[in-house]
């Protein structure tokens, strides 16, 4: 529950932008694991994992002074697809970082990067597509995020053939008309 309100006020009273921030850039977010995040087993249960994600790619954006463009246009990121390989347990009183940095986008999804990391060891990496939803229910095409954000001019870097086999496999990716 704490994640949830931890993500509510970075979504509603998001951070100041960082100036210079680029697209590309990696957003840090810095955390420590508490007792609600926790498991029988007594590590960070892997569902905290997601919510921690959650808060860090709205600091990601916020970094880039996203929210009152997005806003403005009545636009809001969800997440449509994610996985997570674990490496190393988190466990009570860790402090971590979340690296959360834009890998490339297709005219659907916007495909980022989330690394923690614990004292510069590797805890865990996420994955994610992201789309962008207006009010009214409808898709917003990836590309038009980005130059709303106003701080890449030309096309997509080609994404890591790992991450584009699977935006495939779990069928996020961008399909051409047949």
């Amino acid at each position: 529950m704490t994640r949830m309100i931890q993500l509510a006020l970075a979504t509603t009273r998001p951070r100041r932008a960082v100036p210079g921030q680029g697209l590309f850039d990696p957003s840090i977010t810095r955390l420590r694991v508490r007792l609600g995040d926790l498991d029988f087993y007594r590590h960070v249960n892997n569902g905290v994992y997601l919510q921690m994600m959650d808060v860090a790619r709205s600091n990601f954006l916020a970094d880039l002074g996203a929210f009152p463009l997005l806003n403005g246009r009545g636009w809001y990121p969800v997440v449509a697809s994610s996985t997570v390989s674990y490496r190393r347990s988190l466990t009570l009183g860790q402090r971590f970082e979340i690296s959360t940095r834009l890998l490339g986008w297709d005219p659907r999804c916007a495909y980022l990067e989330q690394t923690f990391t614990r004292r510069g060891e590797h805890v865990a990496r996420g994955v994610i597509a992201g789309r962008f939803l207006a009010r009214d229910g409808s898709r917003v095409p990836a590309p038009d995020v980005i130059d709303l954000l106003g701080t890449h001019d030309g096309p997509s870097p080609e994404l890591p053939p790992e991450v584009q086999a699977w935006a495939e496999a779990v069928g996020v990716a961008h399909r051409e008309p047949a």
